[in-house]
């Protein structure tokens, strides 16, 4: 028995390969492991508007302004006439890494069993931040076939048995929580209700992945410089999708991963959670935060298990950090990984005394 370890995605390092040493070298109880990110990955979806800049059919709307880290322009596109997507990147920069990944698999440097895991955006992602309001429901169809096409790619190159398809889901709760006036508000731009759309669009996508291939999620309230784009009052909102996803998908979900920011460290925020039945799906708490280290994660799932006290079976629940860290200083990375290592243990620890 071991408590294991998820990372969300992005990690701040060179390329692939200096990824998948420093986890390897530092954590055995990692089912997954992903590349990183690298390259111009980066700063999650943003490198898809580079691709939109060259798409004929759109266009960006207002005046040159603010650019994110002086290289991505946040000004929104519209449609302007046909659009056909250029391939998207996800699909090369898996097939590029997953061959280094095998490559040290195969020399014993990551070990036998672990699954090389790609992270997707949903479209929902891509919709709601760089498309204006009017062009997103037409701008939606073009870009979930783009993304399948993407998937596709990757399943016809990696052994199915070797891999793992993560989507990562932050826009839909800028919609879901936009009464509480996050830093960005956005409204839905589906009928009907703003859950029922959000949760039916996970869902499809879950069902786009073969069986034998690990499927999971990545709940978040965003990530701009570190920082949410509104903190969750506690996990309600999670609970709320995690219930209609797990209740609705025909297919086995295997992990889903929920953020917990730093102060909280009370039963109250993860009180939602009692009651879900996760099956045989392993919930990742992202209570690992750099600032506070094992003594701040430890008092986090000390308050999640008596708050839900199925969290407090062996096993019950695996933790991360509460989004990606490739943002952060590449300094970081290993003694962030060392610390994800001792709560591990401590955990472990805790659960056989």
């Amino acid at each position: 028995m071991s408590v294991p370890t998820h990372l969300v995605g992005s990690i701040n390092q060179p390329d692939a390969e200096s990824v998948f040493r420093v986890v390897a070298d530092r954590l055995d109880n990692a089912p997954r492991i992903p590349d990183g990110e690298v390259g111009e990955r980066y700063y999650w979806i943003q490198f898809q508007t580079l691709r939109f800049d060259l798409t004929p059919g759109l266009e960006r709307v207002g005046e040159p302004g603010y650019r994110i880290r002086d290289q991505f322009d946040v000004r929104q596109f519209r449609i302007r006439g046909e659009v056909q997507l250029p391939e998207l990147g996800y699909a090369a920069a898996a097939i590029d890494s997953f061959a280094r990944f095998a490559a040290l698999q195969e020399q014993g440097v990551i070990a036998a069993g672990t699954r090389f895991q790609v992270s997707l955006p949903t479209p929902i992602a891509i919709v709601g931040a760089f498309i204006e309001p009017g062009s997103r429901a037409a701008f939606e169809p073009v870009y979930r076939d783009a993304l399948h096409a993407e998937l596709h790619a990757i399943l016809a190159a990696i052994p199915h048995e070797r891999l793992a398809i993560q989507f990562d889901a932050a826009v839909e709760f800028a919609i879901l929580e936009r009464d509480r006036k996050p830093g960005f508000i956005i409204e839905p731009w589906w009928d009907g209700d703003a859950l029922d759309g959000v949760v039916a669009r996970l869902v499809d996508l879950a069902l786009w992945v073969p069986a034998e291939v690990q499927q999971g999620f990545h709940l978040c309230y965003g990530d701009v410089e570190e920082a949410h784009f509104v903190q969750p009052e506690d996990a309600d909102t999670l609970a709320a999708v995690v219930r209609r996803v797990l209740g609705e998908a025909p297919r086995r979900i295997d992990w889903i991963h929920l953020p917990v920011p730093i102060e909280r460290d009370d039963e109250a925020y993860f009180a939602p959670l009692a009651g879900i039945d996760w099956g045989q799906t392993q919930p990742f708490l992202g209570l690992v935060h750099h600032e506070d280290g094992v003594d701040g994660a430890l008092r986090r799932a000390r308050a999640a298990q008596a708050a839900v006290p199925a969290l407090a079976a062996p096993g019950a629940f695996g933790i991360a950090t509460e989004c990606g860290f490739g943002r952060g200083p590449a300094e970081r990375t290993a003694p962030l990984l060392d610390i994800h290592r001792d709560v591990a243990e401590r955990l472990l620890g805790a659960l056989a005394g």
